[in-house]
């Protein structure tokens, strides 16, 4: 039943939020409410929705977690303290408890692997399963890196609440980072046949836009969210009827969700005005402009410079040196961009990266056998299929002419 399962995934966060934050117990609560889901699975197509879903659920997970507790005589007193703390379940809480459950999952004890795990199982819904496949790993291994974090969350002993002004920019940079994390994978899949995971990267968006309904007047969140939309909007020309990759200059841009676009653009306007100028929203730009060229010849390259140039003063990331590089060979050519790539170190989970740009901006300097040398090395070293096949296409390309 669509209905349900829609209407689960959007209140069982909230009442993890709750029932950990009251209990204390971040595992046991998440495994309570998962046995609350699979019972109003069971109960709602047959006797219909309850007349308020999120109060009925947290009541079933609260007697599944008090049920539990029972048997463990160290926790009695917990058990108590529980049960003492229920309320009619009408009434919502006075915290935030969804977003103090996202920000737990994104603690700060965590490696970014293991908080983008959590955070896809605890407030995204996914199973443990999809979370596997979403980054080409065994089940096992993701159930047993997902119970490690929710101990190390447990087992730190903070309150999952949402944390005070002071503490609050530091930790939400951490959890902008995860949702961002979540979209890259689904944009540009690291493993896997396809180039894209949609599924990643309309959960990424889904979670982006609760954290903005949540904190409507952060800039970077506005930007973040702006991003996703903007880059999103190229999904349907981003790779062929085959399935291949089409690089940005060549993609037929009126398969361009305009919907997306046009809501990118207002959400990255009234975010920028507030000033305050983040990585997020220089990225959300950055895509703007491309996004506003009816072709990539007609694209304002001398302001992607420039913003490029921001970003990387604003991160030092090699990623962004490497984008840098591209936008400077459009606009003082090959040669210039190339003068940029050789300031680049490695960068990371993308060992393929810097050959891969190398390798085009050679070719645009005539250099065509230096840069067959760096696609086919390229090709050796990407992790996703489909971008395999799209750099030894072009290796096979060069070595037919």
């Amino acid at each position: 039943m669509p209905a349900v399962e829609d209407l689960l995934r959007e209140v069982a966060p909230q009442v993890l939020g709750t029932l950990a934050r009251r209990s204390g117990d971040f595992v046991g609560a998440e495994d309570a409410v998962q046995e609350a889901m699979v019972a109003a699975v069971r109960s709602w197509p047959a006797d219909g929705l309850p007349e308020h879903p999120r109060a009925w659920l947290l009541q079933v997970a609260s007697r599944r977690l008090i049920d539990a507790q029972r048997s463990e005589i160290a926790r009695r007193r917990r058990e108590l303290a529980l049960a003492a703390s229920e309320v009619p379940g009408a009434v919502p809480s006075a915290e935030d408890d969804s977003l103090a459950l996202l920000f737990g999952c994104c603690h700060p004890a965590l490696t970014p692997p293991s908080a983008v795990a959590l955070t896809l199982r605890a407030v995204g819904g996914l199973t443990t399963a999809e979370v596997a496949r979403a980054f080409g790993v065994p089940e096992a291994t993701m159930a047993q890196r997902i119970s490690r974090a929710k101990q190390k969350v447990a087992s730190s002993g903070e309150p999952l609440t949402v944390p005070g002004p002071a503490e609050r920019p530091a930790r939400l940079r951490s959890v902008l980072h995860v949702l961002y994390v979540v979209f890259t994978e689904g944009h540009t899949a690291s493993t896997g046949p396809a180039l894209q995971r949609v599924d990643l990267t309309d959960e990424a968006i889904r979670l982006a836009r609760w954290l903005h309904v949540l904190l409507p007047d952060d800039p970077e969140v506005g930007g973040l969210l702006a991003l996703m939309l903007l880059t999103d909007a190229r999904r349907p020309a981003r790779v062929d009827a085959a399935g291949d990759v089409v690089p940005l200059a060549q993609q037929d841009r009126t398969r361009w969700d305009a919907r997306l676009l046009a809501e990118g653009t207002a959400l990255l306007d009234r975010t920028l005005a507030r000033g305050d100028v983040g990585e997020y929203q220089l990225q959300a730009a950055i895509a703007a402009v491309h996004d506003a060229a009816a072709t990539a010849q007609d694209t304002d390259w001398p302001q992607v410079v420039g913003l490029y140039a921001l970003l990387e003063r604003l991160t030092g990331s090699p990623v962004v040196t490497l984008n840098r590089a591209v936008a400077v060979a459009m606009v003082d050519g090959p040669v210039a961009g190339l003068a940029v790539l050789d300031g680049i170190g490695p960068v990371p989970g993308d060992p393929h990266r810097v050959d891969a740009v190398r390798a085009h901006l050679l070719e645009q300097a005539g250099h065509r056998t230096a840069a067959l040398e760096h696609y086919r090395r390229a090709a050796a070293h990407a992790t996703s299929t489909a971008e395999q096949r799209y750099l030894a296409a072009q290796a096979a390309r060069l070595a037919r002419s």
